[in-house]
């Protein structure tokens, strides 16, 4: 493509999203690639009604959709490929793409985070039917009834003390003996008298008429699978972030999250980062809209400064 962008979004999940209408209302040629679903995470989530605003039995797909509908009114552009790479040695960036190529003044890394997968059947079937990655998200749907959450870390740990206010029963299931979690946290779900403990066990099989009724457990040590009956199946075994692409081009932690400040700087200059791919405290869709918007408005502010493009 032979036309400058001043915004290039990589990404079309709700930070990315959020950033091209932002971008695009303060009059930025703006441009979201994405190489799978419009929406990211967010339009795989049924029930959305932790967002401000959603009423009326909200899901993730209306809400995304909507999203990249007001973005494109704006004058968003949006492009499905993937991105393989970089070239920020010029003032104009180079986005190199699996099918050409994109040029833009600025560019917004919003590629978000994905949950790992136990990997186990009837998982993906029922996602978003009973098995959950977000206990924030959706444990209002729970409330009094029982529920099993996967994993031992501190994340694992954390929410399940979380689900044991809406939850009647909290049973934790882990491969191990001990948890790898902090010991402090540890401590409040063995005092929790919602949570009980499965020790040494892994989850064979989801299972469910069209909603989790319940799992099949496997004793890593003895081997002997067991039924054990279940309203939903919470999986904390960790979350991967999506910025391979962005390795050596950015600073990142030592799990591969972009180091971003609270205007979404990166370490290259005329890089930002939003969303689930940066380094935060909450990953949801509220947090990854505003970490767009903050993004669009850095990135804005670059482009006057460095170009002398904007009059305001």
């Amino acid at each position: 493509m032979s036309k400058i962008y001043d915004v290039a979004i990589v990404g079309g999940g709700p930070a990315g999203l959020s950033a091209g209408l932002y971008a695009s209302r303060s009059k930025l040629s703006s441009i979201i690639i994405e190489k799978g679903k419009w929406g990211g995470q967010a339009a795989t989530t049924e029930e959305l009604e932790n967002y401000p605003g959603s009423i009326e039995h909200p899901t993730g797909p209306k809400l995304m959709d909507r999203m990249k509908a007001q973005a494109e009114a704006f004058g968003t552009e949006f492009v499905k490929d993937e991105v393989t790479g970089f070239e920020l040695s010029e003032d104009i960036k180079r986005i190199r793409l699996s099918n050409g190529e994109i040029q833009a003044r600025t560019i917004i890394i919003a590629t978000g985070a994905q949950p790992m997968l136990l990997g186990a059947p009837g998982e993906m079937e029922l996602r978003g039917k009973g098995v959950s990655y977000c206990a924030t998200c959706d444990a209002d749907f729970f409330t009094e009834l029982e529920v099993v959450v996967v994993g031992g870390g501190d994340a694992a740990v954390e929410e399940a003390i979380y689900l044991t206010r809406f939850a009647e029963k909290v049973t934790i299931v882990h491969r191990r003996d001990e948890f790898r979690a902090a010991k402090s946290i540890v401590a409040k779900a063995m005092e929790n008298e919602k949570i009980d403990i499965i020790w040494n066990t892994v989850v064979e099989e989801i299972y469910g008429d069209g909603i989790v009724e319940g799992v099949k457990l496997k004793n890593a040590q003895t081997g002997e699978v067991t039924d054990f009956r279940t309203d939903g199946v919470f999986v904390f075994v960790g979350t991967k972030p999506i910025a391979e692409f962005a390795k050596g081009v950015v600073d990142m932690n030592e799990k591969g999250y972009i180091l971003g400040d609270e205007e979404m700087r990166t370490s290259a200059e005329g890089v930002y980062v939003a969303g689930d791919v940066r380094v935060k405290s909450l990953r949801q869709v509220i947090t990854a809209a505003a970490d767009g918007a903050i993004a669009a408005t850095t990135a804005e502010r670059y482009i006057e400064e460095k170009f002398h493009k904007l009059k305001r």
